[in-house]
């Protein structure tokens, strides 16, 4: 089944909202889970605030909006490849987040937007139409480079509201791009992608 590694990490995002509901009776804030500065302060938190969601709404935009790109990029891929890289971009998204916030006083992440942005990113640039299209238009490297900058910055701004992680979507699906770009999550065989269940 294709989706699976989307479904698997969006039972991870479930099973991590249901321990944060439970330590919310006994009294762990959100604090626990969410990302946030001294990165040495609680390490665990590079893991979880990629899973953790801030509330119900959140957790189900996310889950939808996994469902809609994840099985599209974990087709093309192996399950450790698709799970190795939501973790590491949700990571890196949430530490641009929390490094950007700064100069603004600060702010804990969580929330698995960075790493879907990802996904959304190599499933725009890591395609033949893509490549095609691209091969196209005559760019160059620059040009290239401008154009994913700019649909990142179009992305980014079309979910921008309050309390929105804008630097970790901007972040995310620049990263998605890239590894897109260079097909980092595409299997060489169907009989290699085949053997990923």
């Amino acid at each position: 089944m294709a989706g699976r590694p989307a479904l698997t990490t969006l039972a991870l995002c479930l099973g991590t909202f249901a321990v944060q509901t439970v330590g919310g009776i006994l009294g762990i804030g959100p604090g626990a889970f969410a990302l946030s500065l001294p990165l040495f302060h609680q390490p665990w938190t590079l893991i979880t605030s990629v899973y953790a969601h801030g509330g119900v709404g959140h957790l189900l935009a996310n889950a939808l909006a996994l469902l809609v790109v994840g099985p599209l990029v974990a087709y093309v891929t192996t399950a450790a490849r698709f799970h190795t890289f939501f973790l590491a971009t949700g990571a890196i998204a949430g530490v641009v987040q929390i490094v950007v916030a700064v100069p603004f006083g600060g702010s804990a992440v969580l929330g698995a937007s960075g790493a879907i942005f990802a996904l959304l990113g190599y499933l725009l640039v890591g395609n033949r139409a893509s490549e095609r299209v691209l091969a196209r238009l005559p760019l160059g490297r620059r040009g290239r480079l401008a154009v994913f900058a700019t649909l990142a910055a179009l992305l980014t701004a079309a979910t921008a509201a309050p309390g929105v992680a804008l630097a970790a979507h901007f972040t995310g699906f620049c990263l998605g791009a890239a590894a897109g770009r260079f097909r980092m999550l595409h299997v060489r065989s169907g009989d290699e992608r085949r053997s990923r269940h």
